[in-house]
């Protein structure tokens, strides 16, 4: 075989060997991402962050591999653990945050989502009262103004109300996450052990 095509010709990967993924700092970013996208957020959730919620997530999975459970290394385990839960509970909380805002039954905190439509009624008299010279005018564009000023007082108190309770439902996803891939990796490192 000449030079070239030996230098061309790479050798099979063992087998079980799989490729190194990117550390701690494509977590790192993707939590950023997640803090970012939630902070900027103004006014109603909207189904964007559903999306950039699934994302992600998406791309922490392809991404990024938690260190191999091993019992003597039970600190570096943990605190990638802890990171990967709490950026995947950030990032479905993100995901859940329209849902949660637009369906009670998603939400059922009692007492939190009550005043909303009260607020609405009110937005919409003051709506009214402001644009009172103009209603003998065109009535169908006041009542149409009226009923927007409305739906966005009541979006707007929603989200405020879902924005509140979004930590603990990210903490109990993460929660879950951490749970489920600390057992996940302990039966993996009995299988190999």
């Amino acid at each position: 075989m000449d030079e070239p095509s030996r230098r061309g010709a790479r050798s099979p990967a063992p087998a079980g060997a799989t490729r190194a993924a990117p550390g701690g700092s494509g977590v790192i970013g993707i939590g950023l991402a997640a803090v970012l996208t939630a902070a900027l957020a103004q006014g109603s959730w909207q189904w964007f962050a559903t999306y950039v919620g699934v994302t992600l997530p998406a791309v922490i999975l392809s991404f990024y591999r938690l260190p191999p459970w091993t019992p003597g290394r039970r600190c570096a385990y943990l605190a990638h653990l802890t990171a990967f839960s709490l950026v995947v509970g950030l990032c479905t909380a993100i995901t859940l945050a329209p849902m949660m805002q637009r369906w009670a039954w998603l939400f059922p905190m009692p007492g939190t989502r009550d005043r909303c439509p009260g607020l609405g009624t009110y937005e919409s008299i003051r709506t009214e009262a402001a644009l009172a010279g103009l209603a003998g005018r065109d009535g169908a564009a006041l009542a149409h103004a009226q009923d927007v000023h409305r739906q966005t007082a009541v979006a707007d108190c929603l989200s405020a109300t879902t924005t509140l309770w979004l930590p603990v439902y990210a903490a109990g996803a993460a929660v879950l996450v951490g749970l489920g891939a600390w057992f996940l990796d302990r039966a993996r490192g009995r299988a190999r052990g």
